[in-house]
């Protein structure tokens, strides 16, 4: 048996890779062995992530411009193996708050999203690699202010499953996260973050918070386990499982 990294000799991209879950896996891949490519929207973060990692090459774009999106993946300067996207945050308020402009973007971001990406990385994944996409788990149980969330939730998981048979024998695989303890639900939460942590530490089953590098180490298993495509994943500690 051998004992090397498991993502030797691979090239991973991550676009949303500057921070968070993206920087985590990013920073997980690299210590598997692979070669990284880090994309991004702000220049100056992804400079700093890249020279943390020993990233291959940056590029600072948003993702959720279809013209941009191509022309990363056209002057990529060969094939690479797994492409995970992180890229796009959810959209949160009640009916009477809803801002249906800043809605429509956050559904663009989410559904339309990963169906560029497999149009524009297909060629340029090696069969057996992958592409792992992102959504939450606001589906699963709806309240005020989830109505945008948990359409894209219930969404995302049907564009994987499709991918997976029409850009096969790439693989496309989808991570639902619940609460993770990164940088965007600081932003999100505010003054809010240490109750929400304390909460979330005595009532989820295993008595603690997820945090990006639980992500991290599910998104390398999905690039690693070559069996896995066309399917959703979930991690969010139990939190499902409890009530209220």
């Amino acid at each position: 048996m051998s004992n090397s990294p498991a993502l030797t000799g691979q090239i991973v991209v991550v676009i949303g890779g500057s921070s968070g879950i993206g920087r985590q896996t990013a920073r997980l891949a690299r210590a598997e062995g692979a070669s990284i490519i880090l994309a991004g929207r702000d220049p100056e973060r992804l400079e700093h992530a890249a020279a943390e990692l020993g990233a291959l090459s940056t590029s600072a774009f948003d993702a959720t411009d279809p013209a941009a999106l191509r022309r990363f993946f056209t002057d990529l300067p060969g094939q690479i193996d797994h492409v995970m996207v992180t890229a796009g945050g959810q959209y949160y308020a009640p009916l009477a708050e809803m801002d249906f402009e800043a809605a429509s973007r956050a559904l663009d971001e989410h559904l339309l999203l990963p169906l560029q990406v497999g149009r524009d990385a297909a060629g340029r994944v090696r069969p057996g690699g992958t592409l792992i996409f992102m959504t939450g788990t606001s589906a699963r149980r709806p309240g005020p202010g989830l109505a945008i969330a948990a359409i894209a939730a219930a969404a995302v998981p049907a564009i994987t499953a499709n991918l997976a048979l029409e850009i096969a024998p790439v693989r496309v695989n989808l991570i639902a996260a619940g609460f993770v303890d990164t940088p965007l639900s600081a932003r999100l939460l505010g003054d809010r973050l240490d109750q929400r942590r304390r909460q979330l530490s005595a009532t989820l089953p295993i008595r603690r918070v997820v945090g990006p590098d639980d992500v991290a180490a599910l998104a390398v298993h999905l690039m690693t386990n070559t069996a896995l495509t066309g399917a959703t994943y979930d991690i969010d500690g139990g939190e499902q499982l409890v009530a209220g």
